[in-house]
């Protein structure tokens, strides 16, 4: 916990919103410069500050005073800004919120000038020639459902220069239909969910795909992984992201490395057989140079793996159940009719659909030491996105809500889980107010129960976009991307 620091309050509240949004407008070509033409992310406690809107970096320094406690504002992290911008740094992701508390309140760069402190701070960027991968690394989506076009979206953003991710193709299954290529780029670029598509879309049908953000997106058509030829599009070496879900196992995911240019695959879906099921942030490690296929796990394995690994290490669990309370899907029937799963044959908008989830036994494959110690089970309600795992542990020691808050307050904020893990202390957030939430889970304080060893949380998830976020982390490991990043101890994309 950082010393507070209080702000005098304004005398006129409207005129320290102008000027605080004049330094937050000043910041936003600064940023853009750095990403474009340096490679250099800058980020406020975890959240990225590219290709953002003026109250979009306003609302990222709201948040940091909201559960920090701290007057972190423009007013600091505008000059930090400058500092770093007006030093040669090499490729790297910087956290400009740390690096103001911790001159601004933390006091450490006493004595010295706020240039010469971020200077000395960042010494290890100063001139640096490492690249983040020695070349561009293709993508290719194979299948543009819910997670394909949210991947999209993600990787468009984040394309930059190009230097690191570069998503080349996406493979559908045989068109024929009048526009197809037309209503593809539609559903990419309109969203009942998650909105509109930040940037622009043309499509070229001469040249059979679409431009997107100036990022040029082949539509390949085929019947099976194997017929395909990114070679043939200019794509080698891709790393292909399965989201069918159609094959699960090595033997059925290889099919995608008989492709010409193709190199590696993850797969949207938990992972049958001898897998890797990868949650990021926690078993990474798992992956290695060598590997060529793994697997993402399920939205919901990647929503309660953090947490439970968090409590698990502070705690102790001794057993517990898992219940969550999740969006239909594509899965279910809109209206009554057959389908080959108990109950799911029935009107998704219209019921409470209770069946089965195998997201609390998946835990065991990436954290071992809770096997068969964690039940589960799921109902499926009439909300098209944002999910609820509601966690009923029993631990070795007793706690009380606000030790246990403070300490996932904590985690949230300075872990090495804080991508995965988010923290709300509002009294009145609803499912609506996290689509669009980047982490793999957010814990709502306001419901946590305690009872000595007992204690319940409360979990949400977009189980879409957060998801999608995570398999994007996932993506940058088997990459090989590496960014040299302040903090230091961050030990992934910030």
């Amino acid at each position: 916990m950082t010393e507070q620091r209080k702000r005098e309050r304004p005398q006129d509240y409207f005129a320290d919103w102008k000027e605080r949004e004049a330094l937050s407008e000043s910041m936003i070509p600064q940023v853009g410069q750095l990403a474009r033409e340096r490679n250099v992310k800058c980020y406020i406690y975890g959240r990225s500050l590219v290709n953002k809107s003026v109250t979009d970096i306003m609302k990222i320094h709201r948040y940091v005073r909201q559960l920090e406690n701290n007057e972190v504002s423009e007013f600091e992290t505008s000059p930090v800004l400058s500092a770093i911008r007006a030093l040669p740094l090499g490729p790297s992701h910087i956290d400009i919120g740390r690096l103001a508390v911790e001159y601004f309140d933390k006091r450490l760069g006493e004595g010295k000038s706020l240039e010469d402190y971020v200077s000395q701070q960042l010494d290890f960027l100063i001139n640096s020639t490492q690249k983040p991968v020695d070349k561009p690394v293709d993508v290719v989506l194979y299948g543009f459902g819910r997670i394909g076009r949210l991947m999209a979206r993600i990787l468009i953003d984040k394309t930059d220069g190009g230097a690191s991710l570069r998503l080349r193709a996406i493979v559908v299954r045989e068109g024929g239909a009048p526009n197809d290529l037309v209503k593809r780029a539609s559903l990419l670029r309109r969203d009942s969910v998650h909105g509109a598509f930040q940037g622009t879309i043309r499509v070229d049908e001469e040249r059979q795909s679409f431009v997107a953000n100036g990022n040029e997106v082949k539509v390949i058509y085929a019947r099976s992984p194997e017929e395909v030829d990114y070679t043939a599009h200019g794509i080698n070496d891709c790393i292909v992201i399965d989201n069918t879900g159609v094959w699960r196992d090595r033997e059925g995911l290889s099919r995608h490395l008989q492709a010409k240019g193709a190199s590696k695959v993850i797969l949207t879906a938990p992972g049958k057989g001898d897998l890797k099921n990868v949650v990021a942030g926690i078993n990474s490690d798992v992956i290695t140079e060598t590997d060529d296929i793994v697997s993402a796990a399920s939205c919901t394995t990647n929503a309660i793996v953090p947490p439970l690994k968090a409590m698990d290490d502070e705690y102790g669990i001794i057993s517990g159940h898992v219940e969550t309370v999740h969006a239909f899907t594509n899965d279910q029937n809109l209206i009554d009719n057959y389908h080959k799963a108990d109950r799911r044959g029935r009107s998704a908008p219209l019921n409470m659909v209770l069946t089965e989830t195998g997201a609390a036994k998946a835990v065991a494959k990436v954290l071992p030491q809770l096997e068969g110690k964690l039940t589960g089970n799921a109902i499926r309600v009439p909300t098209p996105n944002v999910s609820m795992a509601i966690l009923n542990l029993n631990l070795k020691r007793e706690t009380t809500k606000e030790e246990l808050n403070e300490f996932m307050r904590n985690t949230a904020l300075h872990s090495s889980m804080r991508k995965q893990i988010d923290y709300s202390a509002s009294p009145e957030v609803v499912s609506s107010d996290f689509v669009g939430a980047r982490s793999a889970c957010v814990v709502d304080a306001n419901a946590t129960i305690v009872n000595g060893k007992q204690a319940v949380l409360y979990l949400w998830y977009d189980n879409e976009y957060g998801y999608s976020c995570q398999v994007y982390r996932i993506l940058e490991k088997l990459a090989g991307i590496k960014y040299l990043r302040y903090p230091t101890d961050h030990t992934g994309p910030l």
